[in-house]
């Protein structure tokens, strides 16, 4: 965001000018720490042509992160103040998005302003639970192995998301290639073939030959419709799951899909108990603890099982009690955090429910992955069988009739 200002210098001159900011908070920060007296400040509505494309074309990845994070650390490591390691991080990164990013939060530090709250000003890019773990580290003096650690748990999370990308890139592309094959012979190349039959009046065809020409002139004769009808209904699709009840259908779809339900669940339980045991472990207050991780776990479902444990724990219960109610927590975990509140070593417990479910989806992930690629074959040869009978053996039939 610019903000227009108008200053008054120590030497008493008055100037005008402008400031970029992430809030107003920050731009005046950043005036107040260099000594200026604000006059007034205000903010300018961006035009069509202001508009920054860099954020829209080079937005920095969970990759970026990482090594932002894991410099920033090593840099603290080294007692250089936190400004001037924040101003050189952001001179070595390439991104234009990520270098202004990382120079507002420069500035905002400079100004006065901590380093969390300089990082809660961009929460598209930093987490409520990262910024969490940052206050903890400034207010527990031990901010270098809160930015290690962050670093490693990013890695691990952009990992496992690289296995399941790994996983379901080769079948999405296969079912991607045979939809598109499978259009182009539906309307440049059947028509061709199956217009033989109809031309020596061929009778008593197979099942799978009528099947295929009823549904080759089906497509032919209402193609724009169906092109209508599929991306309506994906675009209708899309806009629902943007809806509270259409996101609640979804995330719950997604954990009760057959396989891969198994691994998106074991994930949401590995990062609910992981998220728990960290914040833990740094002094964070239960309660914040439980509503910090409701907002990162990235499932309705999930987030408003740890809302109703916040407002159990609110009450003076437990929050074993509330997760063995919900079907979507096992009852070995829910056992586990129980024995945890029992004896006071709940981080400990959730640490290790937290490995348990890392290494159950890891399998799982394994498991798929080494699956899919019979499964395909077994499902192209079955479809390339069905449709070469469906052509070739009326067309030998009537070979043989003549």
């Amino acid at each position: 965001m610019n903000f227009l200002y108008k200053i008054k210098t120590q030497s008493g001159e008055i100037l005008e000018g402008k400031v970029e900011a992430p809030d107003e908070n920050t731009a005046v920060y950043t005036l107040q720490g260099k000594g200026y007296l604000i006059l007034s400040i205000e903010q300018l509505e961006d035009d069509i042509f202001s508009i920054d494309l860099n954020r829209y074309f080079q937005r920095p990845t969970n990759k970026d992160v990482v090594i932002f994070t894991r410099q920033l650390s090593t840099l603290i490591d080294a007692d250089m103040p936190l400004a001037e390691g924040l101003r050189t991080l952001a001179r070595q990164f390439e991104k234009p998005t990520l270098r202004k990013i990382i120079s507002e939060i420069s500035d905002a530090v400079e100004a006065g302003s901590s380093l969390s709250n300089a990082l809660a000003a961009h929460p598209k890019l930093f987490s409520s639970f990262y910024v969490k773990l940052v206050q903890s580290g400034e207010a527990s003096g031990k901010l270098h192995e809160s930015l290690l650690y962050l670093a490693d748990h990013l890695e691990r999370s952009q990992e496992i998301n690289s296995k399941i990308r790994g996983a379901l890139t080769y079948p999405a592309f296969v079912v991607f290639a045979l939809i598109v094959v499978t259009g182009i012979m539906v309307v440049y190349v059947l028509p061709q073939l199956l217009a033989i039959f109809k031309d020596v009046g061929a009778n008593n065809l197979p099942l799978t030959t009528r099947i295929l020409i009823w549904g080759t002139t089906f497509v032919n004769n209402y193609l724009y419709y169906l092109f209508t009808f599929i991306f309506g209904g994906l675009f209708l699709g899309w806009r629902y799951i943007k809806t509270p009840n259409g996101k609640i259908m979804f995330d719950t779809i997604k954990i009760n899909m057959p396989a891969l339900g198994t691994v998106v669940r074991n994930l949401y339980l590995a990062r609910i108990s992981e998220s728990l045991s960290t914040l833990i472990k740094s002094g964070i207050p239960i309660l914040d603890t439980i509503h910090t991780t409701s907002d990162l776990v990235g499932n309705i479902n999930y987030q408003n099982i740890l809302l109703d444990a916040e407002e159990s724990v609110k009450g003076g219960g437990s929050i074993s009690e509330v997760f063995s109610k919900y079907k979507e927590i096992p009852p070995l975990m829910s056992s586990m955090i129980a024995i945890g509140e029992k004896t006071g070593k709940l981080d400990f417990m959730l640490e290790h429910i937290s490995k348990f479910y890392k290494s159950e989806s890891d399998n799982t992930i394994d498991n798929i992955a080494t699956l899919i690629e019979p499964i395909l074959v077994l499902v192209l040869g079955v479809a390339v069988a069905t449709l070469v009978s469906a052509i070739l053996l009326p067309i030998y039939n009537l070979v043989n009739v003549t």
